[in-house]
């Protein structure tokens, strides 16, 4: 009985292993694809004398599509299984990849990038469902954190791409359609569903799920603000405060880096300590840490303050997954990838927004005041909340 049950956990180990190999290697292909297909989108619009305006407008379609389709996605993926709906998405993606070239005007763009971000929020929800479904708790934080430089290197590895081939003619659309094919290979080596159980929760969208983790669900929404904040407008608030292009640029890369080469810290201490301190603290950090920007953009010190930022501000988002699966197993994870990607959506079009806003307000200080605002109102939430736990328990 005792080598029956070694052998079960070995198999099981096994198929958790291959699951979460083939999860990070099909997220790293797509990160790569929608790393390259956003800029070589905006460059080609441009190229074609397209407005500014006109083209964040049609860049906003992704999102759009991620809010609409992500709460219908555990529906799908219960009555299909989940595997299945995730390689179906792929080879759907795959196509819309194909059809920007051979639909080559704007209006037909608008439906094709609305269409990609259903196709796309499918394969991240289920992908990350499946990672941190397959790891145990003692670990997974650092296993996600893996993930999440995986994720942000091949995002980061799209424009370089780009730079290599150009934007002219059918090569960079094949390209990109061939690199999310190459992706589905991993999707089918996966042998063991999520959803396995038949008494698990019911699928259910983000109204039903939020009141099970709300200040997860609020950790997702802060973090997809200072994302869309600073992705779209650092380089921009760089220029207008004196910085070169070239400097400006460098100061998103040096964010990113944090992100990439930090993380694996952060979900280390994951690991070894409750997620809501954690979340705190890396809230905390970069609220502080950016206090000091509008002071340091000409000084050298610029650049560890923002890879520090970029590591404690991103590690939002990877400290919410590990919390995410330390909670939820089944439909519910796929329930709360579900919910995350709802909100996501919704923070990444007010951070847009309102980042814009800001930096419109007050050249200077807006972007600080946004992001240390919103930072600063989760570290408050989460103290808040750590006190009502904390009394419940006297």
């Amino acid at each position: 009985m005792n080598h029956q049950s070694k052998s079960s956990q070995c198999n099981s180990a096994s198929k958790n292993n291959r699951n979460l190999i083939a999860s990070c290697s099909a997220i790293a292909v797509f990160g790569l694809a929608f790393g390259m297909t956003a800029p070589l989108l905006s460059l080609i619009l441009q190229d074609k004398a397209v407005s500014s305006g006109i083209i964040g407008v049609n860049s906003a379609m992704m999102p759009v599509g991620i809010l609409l389709f992500s709460p219908v996605i555990p529906f799908i993926s219960e009555q299909w299984g989940a595997r299945n709906v995730a390689l179906i998405a792929a080879f759907a993606t795959a196509l819309l990849i194909l059809a920007y070239k051979a639909f080559d005007n704007l209006g037909a763009w608008f439906v094709i990038r609305l269409l990609n971000g259903m196709s796309i929020s499918t394969l991240f929800v289920l992908s990350e469902a499946w990672i941190i479904g397959s790891t145990v708790s003692t670990n997974r934080g650092k296993v996600v954190a893996i993930y999440a430089s995986i994720l942000s290197a091949s995002f980061a590895a799209g424009p370089a791409l780009i730079g290599a081939m150009g934007i002219d003619g059918w090569m960079p659309f094949i390209i990109g359609t061939s690199v999310i094919l190459i992706g589905t290979i991993p999707i089918a080596m996966i042998r063991e569903e999520v959803v396995s159980s038949p008494e698990e929760a019911p699928a259910s969208g983000i109204l039903s799920f939020a009141p099970k983790a709300p200040m997860l669900i609020a950790a997702v929404g802060c973090f997809a603000i200072f994302d869309a904040a600073t992705l779209s407008l650092l380089p921009v608030y760089g220029v207008q405060n004196g910085m070169s292009q070239s400097e400006a640029a460098f100061a998103l890369t040096a964010l990113i880096v944090g992100n990439i080469v930090l993380q694996y810290p952060i979900g280390w201490l994951a690991d070894k300590y409750p997620a809501r301190s954690v979340l705190f603290w890396c809230a905390t950090i970069t609220a502080l840490l950016v206090v000091l920007l509008p002071f340091l953009l000409h000084t050298d010190w610029l650049w560890p303050l923002l890879i520090i930022v970029g590591s404690t501000g991103y590690g939002i988002y990877t400290v919410s997954l590990k919390s995410l699966g330390d909670r939820f197993s089944g439909r519910e994870l796929i329930n709360g990838t579900s919910a995350f990607a709802v909100m996501w959506g919704i923070g990444a079009l007010f951070g847009s927004l309102s980042g814009g806003w800001s930096v419109g307000l007050s050249v200077k200080y807006g972007l600080p005041i946004l992001l240390i605002a919103v930072y600063s109102l989760l570290a408050a939430g989460l103290l808040w909340r750590q006190k009502k736990a904390g009394a419940q328990a006297q």
